[in-house]
């Protein structure tokens, strides 16, 4: 951890915030650290804020693997993705100087929309019609047609975004060391002609999932973590884990199953 010295802090403060950060600025210099204006010059990317707050630090940035990201909450208490408090930040600093943290490493999935683009998520990726009514995908994994979907929507999570709005639709919270993603539904209709598993399922890391929209979806909802993405006429989604994983850093007694107790239990 020695020669990571260069820190970006990624952040939408008030005013009041601000001078809390000036603190940090302080604590971060006092130690030997570089405060850097642009994120690519950084090894350290840190989030002020909240998850969405990081989940956009991680989107802004490019989803880098040569750097190490860390979230610092504005609220009283730790989160999924914050270990650290805005109020207490130089236990973060002291922390990175003393080579007193770990790193755990989150995977990523990636999305692929008519070949238009690959976009990676953190957390998860959703479908839903936007209009009110269901709306109707065919399921394949690998080259396997599993299920034909009538519903509300579909979530495809990684591991961390198990705790997350996969979670609130009664998924499975899954441990980030498996390399997987998970497929929750959204309000299915089952009925003599659709039928689905009904229940979420979890597929491997060498797998591909991929969803045949039906034509009849014109602009579907779809989010990418907390951010919307916007095509009109949508055809296949393919779905996979992507080779990247997230770095992120944490305190030596704060694992994953610490977070979800503290969070949840």
């Amino acid at each position: 951890m020695g020669h990571r010295r260069n820190i970006y802090f990624y952040h939408r403060l008030d005013s009041e915030k601000q001078l809390k950060l000036a603190h940090l600025d302080e604590s971060a210099k006092k130690y030997g650290l570089t405060i850097v204006k642009d994120h690519r010059e950084a090894n350290i990317i840190a989030s002020i804020g909240d998850d969405g707050t990081f989940l956009q630090a991680v989107r802004k940035t490019g989803f880098r693997e040569d750097c190490l990201y860390a979230g610092i909450t504005t609220k009283d208490i730790l989160s999924m993705y914050c270990d650290f408090k805005l109020d207490d930040s130089t236990k973060m600093v002291e922390a990175v100087a003393n080579e007193q943290l770990e790193v755990r490493r989150y995977p990523v999935i990636e999305v692929n929309v008519d070949g238009q683009g690959t976009f990676p998520c953190l957390n998860e990726f959703s479908i839903r019609s936007s209009i009110i009514k269901t709306f109707v995908v065919d399921i394949f994994v690998d080259e396997l047609h599993f299920e034909t979907f009538r519903g509300d929507g579909l979530i495809v999570s990684t591991p961390t975004g198990s705790t997350a709005y996969n979670k609130s639709v009664h998924g499975a919270v899954v441990d980030p060391l498996l390399s997987c993603m998970q497929v929750s539904e959204v309000a299915s209709l089952n009925n003599n002609k659709y039928r689905t598993l009904g229940a979420p399922f979890i597929l491997g890391g060498d797998r591909t999932l991929t969803l045949k929209v039906d034509d009849d979806n014109d602009y579907p909802s779809m989010g990418l973590d907390n951010e919307a993405l916007s095509i009109r006429l949508v055809d296949k989604i393919q779905i996979k884990l992507s080779n990247k994983k997230i770095k992120t850093l944490k305190l030596k007694d704060n694992s994953f199953w610490e977070k979800v107790k503290r969070t949840f239990l």
